[in-house]
């Protein structure tokens, strides 16, 4: 049995929803610029959906035996079959684990955005776009300057040098 909700109460989660997918979509937009599997929709889209599904566990249903955190455990592992079709083993090394990093993470800001916490959101929207690009290229020059090949590859010779992570374009 689902609960009646106030108009304002009604309006708020709706802000919720659109937090969720627009800071998923910030994230996307990064992962679109590097050519990425899974960009701009599909990160909108894991948000929007975590944050959904985190509204309706809170607010969906009411009475004794409800238990809210039943569907947000189950976004947690259902968000891996997800990321789990971005990771790709090409020529015997794996490909995609940032992008499926990615979509975990940005699962979670759906989650956060739909609970109400829109300052943990947006903080942790903002550490995914260190991570995703500061980092990056913070990698690609100690390695350039260690002398060291990109993760999954041999001798420096070896590698491409196409400046890329570890994701397939």
């Amino acid at each position: 049995m689902s609960p009646d909700l106030a108009l304002d109460t009604q309006v708020n989660l709706g802000l919720r929803l659109t937090l969720g997918l627009v800071l998923g979509a910030i994230v996307g937009f990064e992962r679109e610029l590097h050519r990425q599997p899974a960009g701009f929709r599909t990160h909108s889209l894991v948000a929007l959906g975590s944050a959904m599904f985190t509204i309706v566990s809170g607010f969906g249903f009411d009475g004794p035996g409800a238990d809210p955190t039943r569907i947000a455990a189950q976004i947690v592992s259902g968000i891996g079959f997800i990321g789990a079709g971005t990771i790709l083993q090409h020529r015997g090394n794996i490909r995609g684990l940032t992008t499926a990093a990615s979509l975990w993470s940005v699962a979670a800001l759906g989650m956060a955005a739909g609970a109400g916490m829109p300052i943990l959101a947006i903080m942790g929207t903002v550490l995914m776009l260190v991570v995703l690009s500061i980092l990056d290229r913070v990698e690609r020059l100690a390695r350039r300057h260690l002398d060291l090949p990109p993760d999954g590859f041999g001798p420096a010779e070896d590698v491409p040098n196409d400046g890329r992570s570890e994701d397939l374009s």
